[in-house]
């Protein structure tokens, strides 16, 4: 039976929402009917170019549903359970895992080039990321679900498959931010709402939001931001401004642009942590001198998929969420059908609103 999906035909051209043609689940595989997916930036980098991955693909990778039928040697989810798509699975083998960095997997990204799929026509299509989370059922590895934590509404648990992972992570996990520390968050998308939620949930004295838009301050101060700034040429002057000439403590970038990574970067105490979340091409060029690199003694790290083990996490994730403490749906501003993703490609380009969800 044919299920729709949005389909990327070729790097740099529209996405078409088409029927495709889904196996049996093999050995070691699940089908899962989709309840919800995100809509993330990271897809739309993978569909101009920015990120690179086998296509004709079918995109998606923030996902949750339900599961359909499993295959030979799957013990750890059946037919009825709730799950969550793990896009980044770890292989638990490579040196990364060894060292307990599942984040950095070698192999996390290896069935992105398997064939998956089919178009109702017949021409080999790739998942993604792993999961193709943008159609109504997927077949995906068993190690790419998690069973959906009790007490989280199987619709929210798809924004815990990437945007809650990563903005969470880096504050807690990368970031480390303490109990009365300073942050500013740049880019007030899934990630950033997420990473703002997150600061406060570390008990973080004061929070900057920073984005291009000014729409969106009410969402940032609803996940928990005390100040808000408009970017410009002025922003890093502006945080200081807010904060005693001192500069944040951490600053947290999910925008992926060079231009906010510096000023990310300027916008941080001396001896100041500086988080960088965002994916940006590799014409975004960030240059530092090598006087402010010992002046400043900052320290400043890239961060991936959170710097989360999604097994450890989701638990812990689920907590937050069952206290009240963690918001799913205020990350949400948008509810759409399948049609309705490459619309919200374009309000991602224009700066525009939060997570856009995807309700099957």
């Amino acid at each position: 039976m044919a299920v729709r999906a949005a389909v990327l035909p070729a790097v740099g051209s529209p996405l078409e929402i088409t029927g495709i043609e889904l196996p049996d689940p093999g050995p070691g595989q699940v089908r899962v009917r989709l309840a919800a997916a995100g809509v993330c930036h990271s897809d739309l980098s993978l569909s101009d170019g920015t990120m690179r991955v086998p296509v004709p693909a079918v995109l998606g990778h923030e996902g949750a549903g339900t599961v359909v039928a499993v295959g030979e040697g799957v013990t750890h989810v059946a037919p009825g359970d709730g799950v969550v798509l793990n896009w980044a699975p770890s292989c638990g083998a490579c040196h990364a895992c060894s060292l307990g960095e599942m984040w950095l997997c070698a192999k996390a990204l290896s069935g992105t080039g398997d064939v998956y799929a089919r178009t109702t026509g017949g021409t080999d299509l790739h998942p993604g990321l792993n999961v193709a989370a943008f159609a109504e059922e997927t077949v995906v590895s068993a190690a790419c679900v998690l069973p959906v934590p009790d007490g989280v509404p199987l619709t929210d648990a798809a924004l815990l498959g990437c945007a809650v992972l990563t903005g969470y992570g880096a504050v807690h996990h990368s970031a480390r931010v303490r109990q009365g520390e300073t942050v500013a968050v740049f880019g007030v998308g899934g990630v950033g709402l997420s990473a703002l939620q997150a600061a406060r949930i570390a008990g973080a004295s004061q929070i900057v939001a920073v984005d291009v838009s000014a729409e969106k301050e009410e969402l940032a101060r609803a996940a928990g931001a005390t100040d808000y700034v408009v970017a410009s040429d002025t922003t890093a002057r502006d945080i200081r401004g807010l904060t005693g000439k001192q500069g944040v403590d951490v600053a947290v970038e999910c925008a992926g642009r060079a231009v906010s990574i510096r000023a990310a970067w300027d916008s941080t105490r001396r001896g100041g942590r500086t988080t960088v979340v965002g994916i940006g091409g590799k014409d975004q060029q960030v240059t530092f001198n090598a006087l402010e690199i010992f002046h400043w003694g900052r320290t400043l790290s890239g961060c991936v998929y959170g710097n989360s083990d999604p097994a450890v996490d989701l638990p812990v994730l689920a907590g937050h969420i069952r206290a009240g403490r963690l918001d799913l749906g205020a990350l949400v501003t948008e509810r759409i059908s399948l049609d309705g993703i490459p619309a919200a490609f374009e309000n991602m380009l224009a700066g525009k609103g939060g997570r856009a969800l995807v309700v099957f």
